[in-house]
Parts: structure tokens; sequence; C-alpha cells
């Protein structure tokens, strides 16, 4: 339940964070308090607009509650007060979502991830359409797209492809994507006809820094050897390919993209702490949802999320018994935003019927 008291409190600490910016704090100190100052501002903004409208709201009442007022008067005041009952409902709704509990990756750059799965070659070619979909959709929001280990199946696609998206906000709008999509349609290769079943195996880990999660150098064992092309071809003659372990977890990173082992192991670090800290959040996410659940489906990566089928050009959502009959556009990346936002939507309205259990 929203109070004034609470709200007087976000803007009497937003107006402190202010203060506190003008007064030229040391290096560290202002990047935290420009966060906080960031976060904060969207917030007030619609805070400060619901508190003016809870004034007006109260003088109008004034105005109907006195019998000596001119009934014309009271007529008009009724009329913007039904307007303002509209308004401030609409401004309490978005602030309920503006104070829900903020994910703390949900800034961050990702690494994604993508297997072939079920379905042999065609699996493979779908996992290639999947990639080409977020990659048009990260170059239409700006974001750097940068290959970390691709290996491509015989036929076209990938057996498997890693890659990592930098941008603001990279993992807030992939983060629903993790989990297994369908595909639906009939091979090339298929002379009958038929429509064939596959699967490929998304991944989104939200990139770790060193203050995210902290890794010591007694727990890996790194091996370096001679990378290796298709047939065993050498890719070239220095042993740069790296094998990371992560010996208290047993999570094994492999790199060899790179002509440079420095190149390899840094990527291969790269790719190790964003699983690190994403089994870390796994676990963190697993104790909550102990008590209450307030995930998207069970959150499970083996769970089948969305399929696409080709013959009736549709995509369904299964989390959200969403269907859009628009493939085409989203595999070109362009649509991908209304599934997205239906799945933030819906995040939101479960986060919030988890709070309102938790206040009554």
């Amino acid at each position: 339940m929203l109070t004034g008291d609470k709200l007087d409190r976000l803007i009497s600490r937003f107006d402190q964070v202010e203060a506190q910016l003008g007064s030229a704090p040391e290096a560290d100190e202002f990047v935290r308090l420009s966060k906080e100052y960031a976060d904060l501002s969207p917030v007030v903004e619609v805070a400060r607009e619901f508190l003016a409208a809870q004034q007006e709201h109260d003088d109008l009442q004034a105005i109907l509650s006195d019998p000596e007022n001119d009934p014309e008067m009271a007529e008009l005041a009724r009329a913007e007060l039904a307007e303002l009952d509209t308004s401030m409902e609409q401004q309490q709704e978005r602030l309920k979502i503006l104070l829900l509990p903020k994910d703390a990756a949900d800034e961050k750059s990702a690494i994604l991830e993508i297997r072939a799965g079920t379905g042999g070659d065609e699996a493979a070619l779908f996992a290639g359409d999947l990639f080409r979909m977020y990659q048009r959709y990260g170059e239409s929001k700006g974001w750097k797209i940068e290959l970390m280990s691709v290996s491509e199946a015989d036929l076209g696609g990938y057996k498997e492809i890693i890659a990592n998206i930098k941008g603001k906000g990279v993992f807030a709008r992939f983060k629903f994507e993790s989990g297994v999509h369908r595909v639906q349609r009939v091979p090339e290769t298929e002379s009958g006809g038929r429509i064939h079943t596959s699967a490929a195996t998304v991944a989104v880990l939200p990139e770790a820094e060193d203050v995210d999660i902290e890794i010591e150098d007694k727990d890996l064992r790194i091996d370096v050897y001679r990378a290796s092309g298709p047939g065993g071809q050498s890719v070239n003659t220095t042993d740069s390919a790296v094998r990371i372990t992560h010996l208290p977890t047993g999570l094994v990173v492999t790199q060899q993209d790179e002509k440079s082992q420095h190149k390899n192991k840094a990527k291969a670090m790269m790719v190790l702490r964003a699983r690190l800290y994403d089994a870390e959040r796994q676990r963190v996410d697993a104790e909550r949802a102990a008590d209450r659940r307030d995930q998207v489906g069970s959150g499970d990566r083996s769970e089948r999320i969305r399929t696409y089928n080709f013959p009736q050009g549709r995509v369904t959502d299964h989390r959200i018994n969403l269907t859009l009959y628009k493939l085409d556009k989203i595999l070109e990346g362009i649509g991908l935003d209304e599934i997205v936002d239906a799945m933030t939507t819906d995040f939101q309205a479960r986060q919030l019927a988890s709070e309102d259990g938790e206040d009554a």
C-alpha cells in the first residue's frame, strides 16, 4: 500500500542525494550517488505528481462537502474529481511498478549461448535463425555484438554459438529468452513435405564483473592445447586453445577461436564468470521461490518456452499463452519487442500480486 509518508521519504532521500552530488564527492562516492539519483529520478517525478494530485483531490472534496457552495461549482468539482480519480489510479499503478524490487543484473550486458538440440541438421539451422534474430534485435538497439565461440554445422547453422552482447539494459530485454525454443517446419531436404519438429536451447547470462563474483586462482585449472578445426585440421601451430576448469563446481569452459592464448583465456574467463554468477543468482532465486513463487514459469532451462510454427506463420510463447501471427517480423528482430514487453508486463503483474499478498 502506497502511503504519503513513504513517498515523502523517497522525495527527501532524492533531495539529499542531489545535494550530496552538488558538493563534489570523491570519485567512488560520486558513481554510487549518481546511480542512486538515476534510480530515484523516475520514481520521484511520478511521486510528486501523485502527491500534488492528492492535494487537489482534498481541495475538491472540501468544495463538495461545503453546503454553502454554489451548485454549479459543486457540479464542476464533481466532474474534475472523476477525472482526477482516474489519473491518480494510473499514477498509483505506475508507482507500484517503479517501486518493485529491481534485478541488480538488469542494466548489465549479457552472454548469449545458443545450442542445437533435437533435430540434427534442422536444429542447427534453427539455432542459426535464432542467433540472427537476436543479432538483428541487438543491432536495432545499438548494442555491440561480439562472437566468442562458434561451432558451425555441416549444412549451415550452428551446433553451438556464444556471443557477448554489450549495451545498457541488455540483460533486462533478453533474460526471459532462456529455455528451449521449438520450431515446426518442412525442411528443405524433406521430399514428402512433412513437418518436422526441432529444438534449440538458449541461455542468457548477465555479464559478471570482478565485484559480482570472486574467482580465486587456486580454484582454477588452466590447460592449453593446440586448436584444431573441422576434420582435425590445425588452425594454428601454437598451443593457443584454452580450457579452464573451475574445481569447486566442475564447470569447464573452452575457447579456441582466437590465435592468441591470452585472448582465448580472457574470453573463457568472461564466460566462466558469467556462468558462476548466473548459478549463484539461480540459487538465490530458488531459495526465494521456496517462500513465494514470483518467477515466470519454473525458470528451468529445460522447459519448452516458445514454438515457431512456419506453416501457420505463428509464434507462441507457452509461459503467457501469447500467440502472434507475425513469425517473419519476429525472426527479423523487429517483432521481438512485443514478446519481450508482454513477458515483462506479466512478470511485473506477478511481482505486484506477490507484494500485495505480503501486504495483506
